[in-house]
């Protein structure tokens, strides 16, 4: 890890040499993070004590099913939004103090640190083990699993299920304000530290989904279906998650309905990486076009569980309805169509949760170049698909955040006026077409479920 920050401020260096710029030019820096990754470290030398737990980790599942034969699976849901699982951040935190030797002692005596990516960060470039600010914002904190949603505070009740002293935890700010300036040297030195949102949010902030009703969808490894609903944390009764969507100084903070997938854009490296289908990644399209529909295939990647809506941690990934006329072509058009599918299904949990029907949709992530994709997108979901002349809005949100908070815009209606759309595609299948495809991917993911018992894995 000690490393890995060298390497970035290394990055920073090279990326304001080559853009001719100082930190003079510099109105503020945003900071945009993995969510749910957690690290722990020592307060004293700055070092982790363990690699970081990513956020497919599924090593936590045993705490997790611990956690959740009092209660079930939504023991602490009203208060944190989210159902216990192997995602998020908090039992990440107790699978380091129980798996490093000493590690709980060093945590109840106040010499440990945790934070996701952004909290990392923070800490490094605000100057470490000098008096780095141990921070975080509300919608990191709120992907914890260990932040009350009203209060916007950690939750002393889930903290003590969890064994984690609160003296570990950062302190939880808004998405955009004047944190502290970077203290870390390089070409930012003396520059303020004005914004952080975990990705997802970050990329909602940058497609400008400011008003109720508005959504986006982020097509990158998984995929992040994230939709405004204003300052009310409404609650899902179809696997969502109610997750916080940003907090603008002491505004009152936006909450988000979200719906989490966890292989997209992954299943598309699996060919590349593990069946050696394609050389690089942009070639699955042109593999996919070569035939005229799946063929009958349909491709669940449920290679870490299911996410939105189905929240099955012991489900595994198939491969449905082969026969000897499938070739590569079908398998490359099904893995590209598994992601439409899990996003028709998140869809359609956030229209029964809202009781208000998605009209379009806005998208950005590396997918959204894949025009095939996009189409058989909007064909399934029967609505426009949108993509903006930016498609990384991830970074824009957190840079949107910190020219908030500094001065740089005034308002959020500023930022609207920054929003371009580059390409629309409208749907074209006809809804019976639709409706067969559909039947058999939902069929498809019946085969996923329960591959193994809770005590297998």
């Amino acid at each position: 890890m000690t490393e890995i920050w060298a390497r970035t401020q290394e990055d920073v260096d090279e990326a304001m040499e080559s853009a001719g710029a100082s930190a003079g030019d510099v109105a503020g820096v945003g900071i945009t993070n993995q969510r749910e990754t957690a690290v722990v470290w020592d307060k004293t030398t700055g070092e982790p004590i363990h690699n970081a737990l990513v956020w497919q980790d599924t090593r936590t599942d045993k705490l997790v099913d611990e956690y959740s034969r009092d209660g079930g699976q939504t023991r602490f849901q009203e208060q944190v939004g989210l159902p216990l699982a192997t995602y998020f951040s908090g039992p990440k935190i107790r699978w380091i103090l129980d798996n490093v030797d000493g590690a709980a002692d060093r945590a109840d005596s106040g010499d440990l640190l945790f934070g996701n990516m952004d909290t990392w960060l923070l800490w490094n470039l605000t100057g470490g083990t000098d008096g780095g600010l141990h921070i975080t914002d509300v919608t990191n904190a709120s992907r914890t699993m260990l932040m009350d949603l009203k209060t916007l505070d950690w939750d002393a009740g889930i903290m003590d299920v969890m064994g984690i002293p609160r003296a570990m935890l950062p302190e939880i700010k808004a998405s955009s304000e004047v944190y502290g300036e970077v203290r870390s040297g390089g070409a930012l030195q003396g520059v303020a530290i004005a914004g952080d949102l975990g990705d997802q949010q970050a990329a909602t902030f940058g497609q400008t989904c400011f008003s109720p009703g508005e959504a986006k969808n982020t097509y990158g490894t998984g995929n992040f279906l994230l939709l405004n609903t204003g300052t009310e944390a409404v609650a899902s009764k179809n696997g969502l998650l109610t997750t916080v969507g940003y907090k603008i100084g002491d505004q009152d903070a936006v909450y988000c309905l979200e719906g989490s997938i966890a292989i997209t854009g992954a299943l598309v490296q699996w060919l590349r990486d593990n069946l050696k289908m394609i050389k690089a990644a942009p070639e699955v399209e042109e593999l996919a076009k070569s035939v005229d529909d799946n063929g009958g295939c349909y491709i669940v990647p449920a290679f870490s569980g299911l996410f939105a809506p189905y929240w099955k941690s012991n489900a595994r990934g198939v491969v449905a309805g082969l026969t000897r006329f499938v070739t590569a072509g079908h398998i490359a058009r099904a893995a590209l169509e598994a992601t439409a599918f899990q996003s028709r299904e998140v869809v359609e949990a956030m229209n029964s949760d809202s009781g208000v029907a998605l009209e379009s949709l806005k998208v950005d992530g590396g997918m959204v170049g894949n025009d095939l994709l996009m189409q058989f997108q909007a064909d399934l979901l029967g609505v426009p698909v949108i993509r903006p002349k930016v498609p990384e809005t991830t970074s824009l949100g957190a840079a949107y955040a910190a020219g908030l908070a500094t001065g740089f815009w005034g308002e959020v209606e500023d930022l609207r006026e920054n929003w371009v759309e580059d390409k629309r595609w409208e749907p074209s299948m006809d809804a019976e077409k639709r409706d067969e495809y559909y039947k058999y991917w939902k069929r498809a993911v019946t085969k996923s479920f329960d591959w193994f018992e809770a005590d297998e894995g």
